[in-house]
């Protein structure tokens, strides 16, 4: 599984990324963590607004700040 956090290193987008990590490590799965900070590759997902959350290439979180609980809801096999 691949995590990619879209941002621009804003601080909501650093928060995003602690909380992906932690959902990973509570789950107790592998997965590759990407971030993702050039603007032009984050419209390329159409992305608007940050941060955003995609996994395996699929975004499934943009605008929000989500909590680990909402990330392992997301990444759970």
């Amino acid at each position: 599984m691949k995590i990619q956090i879209l941002g621009t290193g804003c601080p909501k987008c650093k928060t995003l990324a602690a909380n992906a990590e932690k959902a990973v490590k509570e789950l107790g799965i592998e997965a590759d963590m990407e971030k993702i900070t050039d603007i032009k590759q984050i419209m390329a997902f159409g992305v608007m607004q940050t941060p955003a959350l995609a996994v395996d290439g699929v975004v499934k979180s943009a605008g929000h700040l989500l909590s680990p609980e909402q990330i392992k809801k997301l990444i759970s096999p």
